[in-house]
């Protein structure tokens, strides 16, 4: 393809994105494009999956069989996640298996916010709660990404990501209106979620080398420091109503700007997690590379059985 002809086709490709019309797999896009689709896409997908165990963990302990089936249910709606978001990027031309290998190798990365522990049930609320309300705030406005199948995938995820978030604050609310211990479990819990779920927004708009050209393509439609903006004005009420407090000595409602202000973020220990120096890092990692190899000969029997089920097919054909 000449030089001449690249432009033409990139200058269609940019004006269907000013007109807000979806890109679908089989359009012609610019490789830089597809890349960061795929980049983005498979980052959201492993973030499904390794999100599943800090949770999963708490299953056989949840308080009551509601609480368990809740939690089931959440667990189960994340691996579908991830599910549909290999899918997506699965339409870009890159396999399944060349995504599991960049997550287990560690060339891909996932939301730094999986990388801490949850050590008490009330952690089970503050990450419905927190982690989840944040993703909501980042994934709505991917319903109108321009990649046509992560738009459409982003719209029952948000679905069922809203369940989530409304099951955690749920959580969070009966523990607050318990016992004081229980109230106190509340308190501890979002002391320690805080500070990063504002982190898993994204480093600040300065630092964030996707930030630009993502705004360009209409792949996101708010910066990281919009959506972290407008998840604490959103936020901060909810702890109000619950009767705990925000852990942010510097936290106050600024009426020139009708936001709230808010502290420094500790920008050290986002790019520790980021690098793999987390306090869950390790263990996440290892818990992914061993459910793999070890589920090998299910994948190994599954294959034999299609492949067994299609020379039947054949044989009764001929």
């Amino acid at each position: 393809m000449s030089e001449k002809e690249v432009k033409n086709l990139e200058e269609v490709f940019e004006a269907r994105i000013a007109r807000d019309e979806k890109i679908e797999p089989k359009d012609w896009m610019p490789e830089k494009y597809r890349q960061t689709h795929i980049r983005q896409m498979s980052q959201h997908a492993h973030s499904e999956i390794v999100g599943m165990l800090p949770e999963g963990n708490w299953i056989t302990r949840a308080p009551s069989l509601r609480r368990k089936a809740a939690l089931l249910a959440k667990v189960q709606d994340e691996a579908g996640h991830g599910l549909y978001l290999y899918s997506a990027c699965e339409t870009l031309g890159i396999s399944r298996d060349e995504l599991y290998e960049q997550l287990h190798s560690g060339k891909a990365k996932y939301s730094s916010i999986f990388n801490y522990p949850t050590v008490t049930w009330a952690d089970m609320g503050a990450v419905g709660w927190l982690v989840d309300g944040a993703a909501i705030i980042n994934q709505v406005p991917l319903c109108n990404t321009s990649f046509g199948p992560y738009a459409r995938a982003m719209v029952r995820v948000c679905k069922e990501e809203s369940f989530h978030q409304r099951q955690g604050f749920e959580i969070m609310l009966t523990l607050c209106r318990g016992s004081e211990e229980q109230k106190a479990m509340a308190q501890d819990a979002l002391n320690r979620w805080w500070w990063p779920s504002l982190m898993m927004l994204g480093p600040t708009d300065a630092e964030s080398v996707h930030t630009e050209q993502s705004m360009k393509w209409k792949l996101k439609r708010k910066s990281n420091d919009e959506l972290r903006q407008q998840f604490i004005d959103q936020t901060v009420p909810q702890a109000d109503l619950l009767g705990i407090t925000v852990p942010d000595p510097d936290l106050k409602w600024n009426e020139e700007t009708g936001h709230y202000d808010f502290g420094e973020i500790d920008w050290d220990e986002f790019w520790q997690v980021v690098k793999g120096h987390g306090p869950c890092n390790k263990e996440r990692m290892n818990a992914r590379v061993n459910a793999w190899n070890n589920g090998e000969w299910v994948r190994d029997a599954a294959m034999a059985h299609a492949e067994k089920n299609a020379n039947k097919k054949v044989a009764k054909a001929s």
